[in-house]
Order: C-alpha cells, then structure tokens, then sequence
C-alpha cells in the first residue's frame, strides 16, 4: 500500500490521507460532493437572479419577497427537517448493505413529508391575514399588499417542493446525487426561465413571482415522482407504496426527523421575530438585509454543500458501525469548510460593487451594506462551520435531540435577545442584529465540538 500512495500526485494524496477511511474513499466522497455543490450553486445563484428581477419591481416588492421568504424558511424548514431524517435512516440502511429496507424508508419519507406539507400548506392559506398582522403588522402598506400575494402562492406551492426535498433527500442518502441535482436543476431553472417571463417582460411583480413557483415546484414534484417510478429501477418502490405508511419506519425517520423539525421551528421562530425586528427599523433595513443575506449565501455555498454530504457520509459509516470513521470525516470536513469561506471571500469582496448593482439598492445603504457583508465574512471563517458542519456528522449519527435542543437554546438566548439589545436597545440597527448572530454561532458551534469530542453522540441504535 505505501509504494502505491508514494506514487499518488499531492493532492491525490492529501484526499487519501484526510477523505479516505474504511467505509469508503475519497473518490466516492468527492463522486457526492460535486454535483451537491453544483446543486447549491445553482439554488443561490438562480435566488439572486430572482431577487435581482424582483428588485426592479422597487424597494416594495424586494422587502415584501424579503418578509415572506423568512416565513417561508420557517414553514417549509419543518417538513424539510422529516426529509433529512429520511435521508439519515436511507444511508445508515445502505451502509448496512440492507437495500428492502432502504426502498421502504425511501417510501416512507416521501409519504410523511407530502402530508405533512399538505397541513402547513393550508395553514398558510387559511390564515394569511393574522399570520401578516402578527408578525409584519408594522409595515407600510404597499409592502402588505405584495405579501399577502407571495404568502398565500408560496402555501400552494409547499406539497410541490416537499416532493421534491423527500425524494432528493433519499437519493442524496444511497449516494445518487447526480439524480437529485438534475431534479433540482429542473425545478430551479424553469423558476428563473418563468421569472423572466413574469417578472422582467410582462412586468407582473410579486404575482409573477407566485405564478412562477408554482409551477416550478409541482413541475418538479413530478418529474421526481416519474424519476422514482419509472427510471431507479433499484429501488423497486410503486405508487401505491407511497399510501402504505409502516409505523416502525415512520418512528425510525421522526426519530430524527421531529427533534430536527422542532429545532427549525424554534431557530427559523427566532429568525421571524429577528426579521420583526428588522421591519420595525423601515423598509431600507428590510432591503438591506435581503441583499447581505444574499452576499452570505453565495459565501455559504460550498460550505452548505459539505454539510449536506456529510450527512450521508456519515449516516454510512454509522450503518456499518465504523466510528473511527466517522470521527475522521466530521473533522476533516470542518477544516474544508473553513478553508472554503476563505477562499469564497476572497472571490467575492473585490466584486463586491458589481454584485451589488444588481439590486439597484438606494445609495443610502450601500455603506451599511457593505460592512455587514465584510464583517459576516470575516466571522464566518471560524464560526460557521462549528455551527453547522458538527451537528449535521452529530445528527446522522442518530444525535437528534441534544443537536436540536443546542440550537433551540442558543438562537433564543443569544441571537433574539442580544440581537434586540445590540440592534434595538442600544441603537445598533441591523449591524447590530448581525453581530448577535455570529455571536451565537461561536456559542452554539463550542457546544457543538465538545459533544463531538466525547462518546455519547454515537451510542444511538437508530436501525
């Protein structure tokens, strides 16, 4: 074996030495990376388009988008929670090389995150107009008007996406990400292309936007239906399949599909009452956090893409009861992670001006927006990764509920409270309600490696 890895080219040897274990080697990690990266790249990327185009339907129409997308994170974060126990309880049966039980919790998870889409979906729809009033009530009225538009289509549309999360997130869990990008690519470009048409040539606004996601996401739903039945021959699931809910599975995936769902409610809540905050400071404050929230995804992309690998990475090695590697993966991916928001920085600051123009922002905001980008990025580099990276290895180990419960705490005690004292208090204004939030990642992501550090996180029998 020496002989062979003396003959690797460096970098062939570096993956060897920190992406290559028992469970599996570097080749079939990066095989997995590559097309979530692109997956992720294209997400962001066609989400600032979008929000380019909507931005020239003026400040209204951005700030209105800006609102209801942080209510849609909150409502579409809870079935998309399911779907990620799916995925853990696909890759831990893959690992285990049990492929009858990877085809039903493949059924399982497409069935319980439809219905539970179908609830919150009708939620949104039925009670519009007190969900606006509680949470957005302080702002003007032209900005309520595109809301309420873009809160009841995005309802509609939720049974589409959560489709397409369930089915992606179970690809995603035997390694067939090459399936779940182009399923994602179908559904995120037919959402630009309608953009285009809606938004920039029929000038249509917030409602071109709504028409657009619809018929984006139930495309999407059914090209990932018609992918299940009739081209993955492997996986042998029918349609019927989908109407027959074992309760064993169901436990197996809300095992660490609710503590998960509870923590997004609870950390995606904090965010909606951060946002509340934000729309009480005007609706220059609301456009200037759509843009830096915008700057941070692109920085987060490779980095988001990593997390979402190693969910299955790690949900294999478990399966095959391999903690050795698994500990090692957890702690190389953090350190890619952090190299990589370094290396987006540096890509993205110089161009900082050129990215911007796209928003057409008024000049007033410019400089705030600038400094919480250059700030976020620089906080980032450290902070993120032990935020985000740690729980997702924690979680596909089966460490649902002390991940879950870390993030309820600290967004709650940290992020809401000491983003109302820096930003509203003590008069910070939005910059103060960024700082909060890198604040708390370092809180939460220090917890986070100390559990990691221990044995405790995989002790869990999950199949």
């Amino acid at each position: 074996m020496e002989p062979v890895i003396a003959r690797m080219k460096p970098s062939s040897r570096f993956l060897n030495k920190h992406f290559s274990g028992e469970s599996m080697d570097y080749r079939e990690i990066v095989a997995l990376f590559i097309p979530i990266l692109v997956d992720q790249a294209f997400i962001v990327g066609l989400n600032l388009v979008n929000t380019a185009m909507i931005s020239s339907s003026g400040v209204a129409a951005i700030s209105a988008v800006n609102m209801i997308d942080s209510l849609n994170i909150f409502m579409i974060s809870i079935f998309v929670a399911v779907a990620t126990g799916g995925t853990v309880v696909v890759a831990q049966y893959k690992g285990s090389g049990n492929d009858s039980m990877v085809s039903h919790a493949t059924a399982g998870a497409v069935s319980s995150v439809s219905l539970i889409a179908l609830a919150i979906g009708l939620v949104g729809i039925l009670f519009h107009n007190p969900l606006l009033n509680l949470l957005f009530g302080a702002a003007s009225t032209d900005v309520m008007d595109n809301a309420r538009t873009y809160l009841i289509g995005s309802s509609i549309s939720y049974l589409g996406i959560a489709v397409v999360q369930a089915v992606c997130g179970a690809l995603r869990g035997i390694g067939r990400t090459r399936a779940s990008l182009m399923l994602s690519l179908i559904m995120n470009l037919a959402y630009v292309v309608l953009n285009i048409v809606f938004i920039t040539l029929l000038h249509m606004g917030v409602l071109g936007m709504t028409i657009s996601i619809n018929v984006a996401r139930y495309l999407g739903a059914i090209c990932a239906l018609y992918y299940l039945f009739r081209l993955d021959a492997s996986l042998h699931i029918r349609l019927r399949d989908l109407f027959v809910i074992k309760i064993t599975m169901l436990k197996k995936i809300m095992f660490i599909g609710v503590p998960f769902a509870a923590e997004q409610v609870f950390f995606n809540g904090g965010k909606i009452l951060t946002q509340i905050f934000i729309v009480s400071l005007g609706t220059y404050a609301i456009a200037a956090n759509a843009i830096a929230s915008t700057f941070a995804g692109l920085m987060q992309v490779p980095a988001g893409a990593l997390s979402l690998t190693l969910i299955t990475v790690v949900g294999q090695c478990m399966g095959r009861r391999n903690i050795k590697d698994a500990r090692k993966f957890v702690k190389s991916f953090l350190l890619l992670s952090s190299a990589s928001f370094v290396l987006m920085t540096l890509l993205i600051m110089p161009l900082f001006h050129p990215i911007l123009s796209l928003f057409h922002p008024p000049a007033e905001i410019v400089g705030e927006i600038f400094t919480i980008v250059l700030i976020n990025a620089i906080a980032q580099i450290p902070l993120w990764s032990l935020s985000f990276i740690t729980p997702s290895g924690l979680r596909a180990a089966g460490d649902s509920k002390f991940t879950s419960m870390v993030s309820m705490l600290s967004m709650w005690l940290f992020r809401v409270v000491l983003g109302y004292v820096l930003g509203i208090v003590l008069d910070m204004g939005l910059l103060g309600v960024w700082l909060a939030m890198n604040c708390e990642w370092g809180i939460r992501g220090a917890i986070f490696i100390k559990r990691f550090l221990g044995e405790k996180w995989y002790q869990h029998r999950l199949i």
